[in-house]
């Protein structure tokens, strides 16, 4: 097992990191940029380096500068986290280049599953259902155009690297597609530095379902239930629950076995995460994160399972501490994402945290680096905590989630609190009745009274 892990991100997630290593009786290395040198996880880790001044490629993306501390603190693994440089191929390869232990797949994977389009391929050939588009990248309009008319319209234009929205556009027709290509195009050359884009049918009212999987260098391989990401924003999750309400037991259990068997075939290590769409009762893959996930917490609060320990443990070579068998899924959970912005504009809104009070009680978890005295630095993604809360049914998990939240207290700044207290009174949510483009006309609407 490892001695010492530096952790290459910040907020709560390397606060999350953190507590599992220390859990596990590993020393822990804090990375920051001076805008984070009062951070929790700095404050908490055993040892702290400054890497650089606040912009993120001068800091958590100057890779030098991050190899350069695991080397003088003497760590031997290095855990990304998620986001930043958890699924860069260069980087991993370094890591290893090094004489260090990456905590996470093989360069391998994350290059393969990193590029859009080779990780259809490789599902369709796994035999893992993906949506109906394009074999590959496409090269012209006229082939657009020709692939559109093959699949029938809308089409959704998606960038082959890098997620979060970017790069991704609608095209309702013929007409509309030379714009929407060139705006593709621009804006994954501009957040990926790659403008490749394929094309997808553009499904008109599905759930986003995602199966967690877990593997070691053995060949074992489990899956841990779904979750259900369908409440977002402009493609960013603001909220995720496990099990889905919208699937029931067989249809969760062959999904998963095929993203197990999938997992196991293509020989990956760690943790992963299978994204799908579902309508009308047919999954579609579209992407497969090869990361820890930022709602990992539902899966752990219905499972039992600690991903991070696990994810550590597959990393150090050693066995899954579980067979398929031993996975049992356990009542309902719901996270919600806690963002530093106006409730109704989502204007962010960096700043000084005058009074902080996290909510607690049976079953209620918080995932958050925050203190009252603590400056929100503006520089980076807006999330400030997750409130993960469990119940034995949706219900109650609905009932303690609406106390959970009545009782969170961020002063001094803006969050999304208020957004959350109405959205889980709304009767579409308590039914468990929406897709991935009930939220966003939801917001449209608050936005305009």
């Amino acid at each position: 097992m490892f001695e010492k892990v530096l952790i290459a991100n910040r907020g709560e997630i390397a606060l999350r990191i953190h507590r599992a290593c220390r859990e596990m009786g590993i020393h822990t290395v804090a990375v920051h940029s001076t805008a984070d040198e009062d951070a929790m996880h700095v404050r908490l880790a055993d040892e702290s380096v400054c890497i650089g001044p606040p912009p993120s490629k001068d800091s958590y993306l100057n890779m030098p500068a991050i190899l350069s501390a695991a080397t003088i603190t003497g760590a031997d693994a290095i855990h990304p986290g998620v986001g930043f440089l958890s699924e860069n191929a260069d980087f991993a390869t370094m890591v290893a280049e090094h004489g260090l232990t990456f905590i996470g797949p093989d360069p391998v994977h994350l290059r393969s599953m990193g590029d859009k389009v080779t990780a259809k391929r490789t599902m369709r050939e796994l035999g893992v259902p993906v949506v109906p588009g394009s074999e590959g990248a496409i090269d012209t309009d006229e082939e657009a155009w020709r692939v559109a008319e093959k699949i029938g319209y809308p089409v959704l234009i998606k960038a082959a690297a890098g997620g979060g929205g970017r790069g991704m556009k609608v095209a309702v027709n013929r007409a509309a597609m030379g714009d929407a290509l060139r705006l593709a195009r621009n804006e994954a050359r501009n957040a990926f530095g790659y403008e490749a884009v394929y094309l997808e049918k553009y499904l008109g009212h599905p759930r986003h379902i995602e199966i967690q999987v877990l593997a070691d260098a053995h060949g074992n391989v489990v899956h841990l239930g779904d979750r259900d990401c369908s409440l977002q924003r402009r493609h960013q999750k603001m909220l995720e629950e496990g099990p889905s309400p919208a699937l029931n037991p067989d249809q969760r259990a062959e999904i998963g076995r095929r993203a197990a068997e999938a997992t196991r075939a293509m020989g990956y290590k760690g943790v992963g995460t299978f994204e799908f769409l579902y309508e009308d009762g047919q999954f579609y893959f579209i992407e497969m994160n090869t990361r820890l996930q930022v709602e990992h917490p539902v899966t752990e609060a219905i499972t039992g399972v600690d991903l991070v320990r696990e994810q550590i443990r597959a990393a150090a070579g050693l066995p899954l501490a579980m067979s398929q068998g031993d996975v049992v899924i356990q009542g309902h959970a719901i996270e919600c994402r806690i963002n530093a912005e106006n409730p109704r504009t989502f204007v962010p809104s960096p700043g000084k945290v005058t009074d902080y009070h996290a909510p607690g009680g049976l079953s209620v978890r918080v995932d958050s680096g925050l203190y009252a005295g603590y400056r929100i630095p503006p520089y980076y993604d807006s999330l400030i905590a997750k409130l993960i809360v469990h119940g034995q049914t949706r219900n109650e998990c609905l009932m303690r989630l609406r106390r959970a939240l009545e009782e969170f207290v961020v002063e001094g700044v803006e969050t999304t609190i208020p957004l959350h207290r109405k959205l889980i009174a709304e009767p579409e949510f308590i039914d468990g009745a929406y897709d991935i483009h009930w939220l966003q006309r939801y917001v449209d609407a608050m936005t305009e009274d």
